[in-house]
């Protein structure tokens, strides 16, 4: 008799196991819905930049459900953007200290979430830790070498701390040179590393606006028809003819003027309504030329007050142009409402 009744027995155990798994789920899901609820109404908060009530929302989804990875990832972003770079308080730190927490676990639940090791390396550089800034900028190079922006990102950051230590100097040059040999066709790493060059300091690398003229040429090669790269070689040009003069041999600084005025009047040829051209323009003929040719100043001062003229013309079509395109935009979107 009790044997026939065992295989009931269990049967009923087994139900009421059932059950009580059902009843298990059903709270885990009531947390996971909860936990979404709270996500939500944060990140909206977070979109509005409101960043202390954010924080209290992400807080409760997370005591929903602590597995929740975006929620820390975005509780770190609330300290991050409430951290003050800088500033000596105690309070101020703690939001540090909180944002390097929040974004530690959510790189421990996700480790190979670019997004996330970025915003780390940004938290860092803004505390100005050096190192582990660099550590996790590294690392996003390591998980994407072939994407030349992280190359950049980097470079740039190399740029910040330089000053004048060789060392990085050197680092940051080798990131614009990776970003160039990721995709040689493209004139944007060019112009990166034409830009760095054309920022380091005069007096302690005189042969900076060669350097750079070298990789904005490179640029020229692959759009030989873009009036800002004619217009950028006329800059750099004018800059070492102005900024080198009393290093420069006469016949040195009339070829500079030259090459200037050529590369300038060649990007106005191109884009008449680029008015930076006749700015320099003006400037050229102004502090070089009419100083290397002081026979001819007044010549060269009679050409600066035209381009002048010109240069507030352009302006002006600039600012219309931008009026226009601005209305055409609103036109746009009441239209679509």
């Amino acid at each position: 008799m009790s044997r026939q009744r065992t295989p009931f027995v269990l049967i009923g155990i087994l139900m009421l196991a059932v059950a009580f798994a059902s009843v298990g789920c059903d709270k885990l899901n009531v947390k996971k819905l909860q936990a979404n609820y709270y996500f939500n109404k944060a990140n909206q908060l977070f979109r509005d930049a409101k960043y202390s009530k954010a924080i209290v929302e992400y807080e409760n989804a997370l005591s929903k459900n602590p597995n929740l990875m975006e929620a820390y990832r975005f509780l770190g972003e609330c300290y991050k953007n409430l951290y003050l770079p800088g500033k000596k308080s105690a309070d101020n730190e703690e939001k540090a200290t909180k944002a390097l927490d929040a974004l530690k676990k959510a790189m421990e639940m996700d480790p190979n979430n670019k997004d996330i090791i970025y915003s780390l390396g940004d938290m860092y550089d803004k505390m100005h830790n050096f190192d582990e800034a660099e550590k996790m900028y590294l690392k996003i190079i390591d998980l994407e070498p072939a994407n030349m922006n992280n190359y950049y990102v980097i470079a740039e950051f190399y740029k910040r701390y330089a000053g004048d230590k060789k060392e990085l100097k050197t680092k940051a040059e080798d990131m614009y040179l990776r970003r160039i040999e990721t995709d040689p066709e493209n004139v944007q790493g060019y112009a990166y590393m034409a830009n760095y060059y054309d920022q380091l300091n005069v007096a302690d690398n005189k042969d900076k606006f060669d350097r750079a003229l070298t990789y904005h040429l490179r640029r020229l090669q692959i759009d030989p028809n873009s009036a800002e790269i004619y217009y950028t070689i006329g800059v750099n040009r004018f800059n070492k003819a102005f900024q080198l003069q009393n290093f420069l041999s006469q016949a040195e600084r009339e070829s500079l003027g030259a090459e200037s005025e050529k590369d300038l009047l060649k990007a106005i040829d191109l884009d008449k309504n680029l008015a930076e051209s006749y700015a320099y323009l003006k400037i050229l003929y102004t502090n070089v030329q009419a100083k290397i040719y002081p026979e001819r100043e007044s010549h060269y001062l009679e050409l600066a007050n035209q381009f002048g003229a010109k240069w507030e013309e352009a302006k002006k079509r600039q600012v219309e142009k931008m009026k226009l395109e601005k209305e055409l935009k609103n036109t746009a979107g009441t239209t679509q409402r």
